[in-house]
């Protein structure tokens, strides 16, 4: 299998490339593992959530924490690990991470498919309704409810921003 991390960031000069590791709907967390170059079961989510996008990263970059730039991918197809989309970046959630005293940013991108019909009037998350925006800061407490983590949100930024951080956090 192709090593998905060293795919190009940037498709053209508007889209980047995602990479699922999650599909919508799944009730566990995947990861792709590099050296195996498989995917692998990072974790059960609680008993009832699923995954309400596609979930991934952003290849050839680096956040933070050391991993690739983190990806919610809105669109309404099914889709599989490992498969490759072409996205336009609308928008990031600026996270502060912290685990066992240690504090870091963990930011979350989101994107749309270039080729998805339904989603293709989304080109600011921050236009969704709040009530949406709420759910997903849910989602990403919940999926962390039973490890030693906590998040802080430090806010919801436009495409501009998020094009800006895939920008500076590419390899």
């Amino acid at each position: 299998m192709t090593n998905l991390l060293k795919i190009p960031t940037w498709a053209d000069e508007e889209n980047v490339h995602a990479i699922v590791e999650t599909p919508r709907g799944s009730t566990c967390k995947l990861d792709f593992d590099p050296k195996l170059r498989v995917f692998t079961l990072a974790k059960p989510l609680m008993a009832g959530l699923t995954y309400p996008y596609d979930w991934g990263f952003i290849p050839s970059t680096k956040a933070q924490d050391g991993d690739p730039l983190d990806v919610l991918v809105i669109h309404d197809a099914q889709t599989y690990p490992g498969v490759v989309l072409r996205c336009r970046p609308v928008g990031i959630l600026e996270v502060e991470q912290t685990s066992k005293g240690k504090k870091e940013r963990n930011d979350r991108v989101f994107a749309v498919p270039d080729r998805s019909p339904l989603e293709t009037d989304l080109k600011d998350i921050r236009h969704l309704p709040s009530r949406a925006r709420e759910e997903l800061e849910r989602f990403f407490r919940a999926t962390n409810a039973l490890e030693d983590k906590e998040l802080e949100f430090l806010g919801w930024r436009g495409p501009k921003q998020a094009a800006k951080t895939i920008k500076r956090l590419s390899a």
